[in-house]
């Protein structure tokens, strides 16, 4: 790998994916290489994870709502494609689809 690449080796506590990899660690190998081993990554960021799904949610609020009201556009790809129910009828596909047992 490039000199400055990063690695995020998930497998850590099992030994890692890379050579290196030292289990809650994190190490530079000889090229600049920096290989980071947490054992348990999703549990140091759950600020960061909540601000990532807010800003999701808000920004999915703004693209159905105008001046204030829910106003959904179904010729849009996301207010369709985020409606399941529409007039008491399954509109959405993929939902259509696990409950006919169809696969992709």
């Amino acid at each position: 790998m490039r000199p400055g690449s990063v690695i995020v080796d998930l497998a850590a506590e099992a030994g890692g994916n890379a050579a290196l990899t030292k289990p809650d660690e994190t190490v530079r190998s000889a090229n600049g290489v920096q290989i980071i081993g947490q054992t348990n990554l999703a549990a140091t960021m759950p600020y960061h994870a909540s601000q990532l799904y807010s800003r999701n949610v808000f920004a999915l609020m703004g693209a159905l709502t105008k001046d204030g009201a829910l106003q959904l556009n179904f010729e849009d790809e996301i207010a369709r494609g985020t409606t399941i129910v529409r007039n008491g009828e399954i509109v959405h596909k993929p939902t259509l689809d696990a409950l006919s047992g169809a696969t992709a």
